[in-house]
């Protein structure tokens, strides 16, 4: 299934519950927030069936926040990688992005 596809079925969930329109974009800020605390939780201790799961709820999350704030998913995914697709540069093995300088 596309990520299209699954964005739809998602919206359509959350408007059979009246999430959408009941819901307010802080709330599913805040419930997204609270789903990356459990995500951080099971990478730490290493519990990948856990850590898919917490990744789908904060996708769900902000699919919600993002159909009550009239917008998609991956409208923000497009605008995001237009912002960082001609980046250059290197992740170094101690965490810092060292920016390759434009020519």
């Amino acid at each position: 299934m596309s990520l299209d596809e699954l964005e739809s079925l998602v919206i359509g969930w959350a408007k059979a519950r009246q999430i959408i329109p009941n819901a307010t974009s802080t709330a599913q800020l805040l419930k997204a927030v609270s789903e990356m605390g459990e995500l951080a939780d099971a990478v730490n201790k290493g519990q990948r069936e856990e850590m898919k799961d917490a990744v789908g709820d904060v996708v769900v999350c902000l699919i919600n926040l993002c159909a009550l704030e009239g917008t998609s998913l991956g409208e923000c995914l497009g605008g995001a990688w237009n912002e960082i697709k001609d980046r250059r540069g290197v992740l170094l093995p101690n965490g810092v992005f060292v920016k390759e300088e434009a020519k």
